[in-house]
């Protein structure tokens, strides 16, 4: 399928606005250096760039964050002359949100360009304005033919590998950016507030790995500041600030925003902590992460109790593509054995099958993409006994976790919704698996694809083995033979997915970091089993 561009890329000049303006504050430090800390003389700046999410045919969600108290505005136009702008006046952004804050955008033009500009204004004196910062995104097409490109992956700052300025921080998402995708779906593990870094990291090679540190990134995150941290570290590498300001993001979290492996109700047996009820850690981390993510208020991530509530959400891009988010974390029941005969909990939880169900059923879109932040068929286990993810390595019916989703399976093939595939991160490599019931031993489902992509900026890890329930025959596979392979050592993974307005064919090709495409598969609208 060829790269054609549907609609003119944003212009390098917005870009590079978008990217370089941000004070020598909030360049990327070297090893031992701070975070940059709130200023009270001078204007107000947002050295931590900008954010869009929230992306429809008409609206958007345009994300900030301040050095103090600032009032936020944001300009919008069809052009970066910004000669004829629309003005948007957004709130007041301070310590309750961390000085983050967000503006939505309503009554855009569909399938168009938009360029966007935020300046911060004193509160107290309008006219002590901070530099504008710049950025630009596409809008959903209104029509089929206006076609659909993103990129998904996963996994970032992970087993001890964070910013390294000796390779130019991460620079895989440079490599995104160029290729100038509608919007960037991160599968989840989007920061490790569990795993602290160190200065530096002998490699096998006898290379040295060095981070970039703040005081957050020393320990575990406990408190909500720690955690605030966390997700503010990502954004002092100028590749992802200079992404930030072209790619909209959907957002999924997992495990490693609060805790590895952790479900509702975990006391920790971890000497780390003073903090062991993992639902308080939860709830601090939800705050953080819908502080420091353009998501919607109305997706309601965290309610009164403080404890996550709806992570999970519909997107809907144009007439060709639902994306489903999932959340496979904060409704699950406890990791086990996995092996109970009975299981209504399972990884989702009812209350958010019953909305999947539902959604997949009401959705008219040609696909219909369900973002899981974990693999259904690969074992992923959590210590000697119990198990992270779905299988549980039994290859016989479905047990535990796998009863939820042999139910969903069962629910798409009976109510005939075509155009569904699964999209994951996860497990730190890349790989494609095709389901299909004549290899299973559960075989009340209709043939799907599974692609695995990741990571982004953390440890590459070997295979997982596959679970043979639901018949998964793995077509393709990019791992390293050992544990924890460096950004170093290893390329990142990513993938793509491309809709052609004409054809509405999907396809999915697994990229490497530097190393192009891996692999490549076609996918023809309202077929099964392919």
């Amino acid at each position: 399928m060829p790269h054609r561009p549907r609609i003119p890329s944003p212009g390098r000049r917005t870009v590079l606005r978008g990217s370089l303006l941000v004070p020598a504050a909030a360049a990327l430090p070297t090893t031992g250096a701070a975070a940059p800390a709130l200023a009270l003389a001078g204007r107000p700046e947002a050295a931590w760039g900008v954010q869009v999410g929230s992306v429809t045919a008409s609206s958007a969600l345009v994300w900030v964050r301040s050095d103090r108290p600032a009032r936020m505005l944001v300009e919008t136009s069809a052009t970066e002359s910004f000669r004829r702008s629309r003005r948007w006046y957004g709130p007041l952004t301070g310590p309750g949100t961390d000085f983050t804050g967000t503006t939505p955008l309503y009554g855009l033009p569909a399938g168009e360009q938009v360029h966007y500009r935020v300046t911060l204004t004193d509160p107290y004196d309008p006219r002590r304005t901070g530099k504008p910062v710049y950025g630009t995104f596409r809008t959903a097409p209104a029509r089929r033919r206006g076609g659909v490109r993103f990129l998904w992956s996963g996994d970032i700052a992970g087993q001890g590998w964070g910013i390294n300025p000796d390779i130019g921080g991460y620079r895989v998402y440079e490599e995104m950016r160029r290729l100038d995708p509608d919007f960037f779906l991160c599968s989840g593990d989007t920061v490790y507030a569990d795993g602290p870094l160190q200065p530096s990291v002998a490699l096998p090679d006898g290379r040295i790995w060095r981070n970039v540190m703040t005081e957050e990134k020393a320990k575990v995150a406990e408190t909500l500041d720690e955690y605030r941290g966390n997700f503010r570290y990502n954004l002092l590498d100028h590749n992802v600030r200079r992404f930030n300001a072209q790619v909209p993001s959907v957002v999924q979290w997992d495990d490693h925003e609060v805790r590895n492996n952790w479900y509702p109700g975990q006391i920790l047996d971890d000497a780390r902590y003073t903090e062991k009820n993992v639902d308080i850690l939860a709830a601090r981390s939800a705050r953080a992460f819908q502080e420091y993510f353009p998501v919607s208020a109305s997706h309601g991530l965290f309610g009164s109790s403080g404890r996550p509530s709806r992570m999970y959400r519909a997107v809907h891009h144009g007439p060709l593509l639902d994306v489903f988010v999932l959340d496979m974390r904060s409704h699950r029941n406890q990791n086990s054995p996995n092996r109970q005969a009975d299981d209504t909990t399972g990884i989702l939880g009812a209350e958010q099958l019953r909305w999947l169900k539902r959604a997949l059923a009401q959705s008219r879109a040609v696909w219909k993409v369900i973002a899981a932040d974990m693999p259904l068929g690969l074992v992923v286990p959590d210590g000697a006994t119990d198990f992270e993810a779905v299988a549980q390595g039994d290859p016989g019916a479905p047990l535990g976790r796998e009863l939820q989703i042999a139910e969903l399976l069962r629910f798409i093939k009976h109510r005939r919704i075509t155009g569904t595939l699964w999209l994951t991160a996860d497990v730190h490599y890349t790989s494609a698996q095709h389901y299909a019931p004549e290899r299973a031993a559960f075989k009340d489902f209709a043939p799907f694809w599974e692609f695995v992509s990741g990571p982004l900026a953390a440890g590459g890890f070997p295979a997982n083995a596959l679970d043979g329930t639901f018949g998964p025959d793995r077509v393709f596979v990019r791992a390293p033979d050992r544990a924890n392979v460096s950004p170093m050592e290893s390329p990142q993974f990513f993938g793509e997915v491309e809709i052609d307005g004409d054809s509405a064919d999907l396809t999915v090709r697994l990229r490497a970091e530097g190393g192009g495409v891996l692999f490549t598969k076609v996918l023809r609208p309202g077929r099964v089993g392919q």
